[in-house]
């Protein structure tokens, strides 16, 4: 399972470092559990397909994902749909860019990103297939982003 999470935390921290010249802080990882969603207000989600199955999603507070939206912007003002799109778009490199890494091992097909926002969201994934692996990011010295990884071979 290594080889599949180490790609994961190098992109991640490579792009918020390209993108907003932040630097996150991974923390211990642990498989989450269906309720450890609850905690966050917004999530990107991508799924992957191909010669693995599974999904990569990106979690964090609104608060977050406004400064996070704000620095990329460089705006002071900004609709909650700014916010979505920024979220997908976050998910949407780290996946494309995972994707590259993992070629030689792997044909990795990724979808289109989806965005579910709201207080107490829950990502579900099919019973059948290996728990959620949610990595810990700190930003902003005390903030934090969750990245979740579900993915096995096919």
């Amino acid at each position: 399972m290594e080889q599949y999470i180490q790609p994961f935390v190098q992109v991640t921290s490579t792009v918020f470092s390209n993108m907003l010249q932040v630097e996150l802080k991974p923390d211990r990882a642990y498989f989450a559990e269906k309720e450890s969603f609850l905690e966050w207000d917004i999530s990107g989600i991508i799924a992957l397909t191909g010669e693995v199955k599974g999904l990569v999603a990106i979690s964090m507070k609104k608060e977050t994902a406004s400064k996070i939206t704000a620095q990329l912007t460089g705006a002071d003002e900004f609709s909650n749909s700014d916010i979505v799109d920024v979220v997908g778009e976050l998910v949407n490199i780290i996946a494309g860019n995972v994707k590259r890494n993992l070629e030689d091992m792997f044909r990795i097909i990724i979808s289109l990103p989806k965005v579910i926002s709201g207080k107490a969201h829950m990502i579900v994934i099919p019973e059948d297939r290996i728990r959620l692996l949610c990595i810990p990011f700190v930003i902003y010295e005390h903030e934090v982003i969750c990245l979740s990884i579900n993915i096995q071979e096919k």
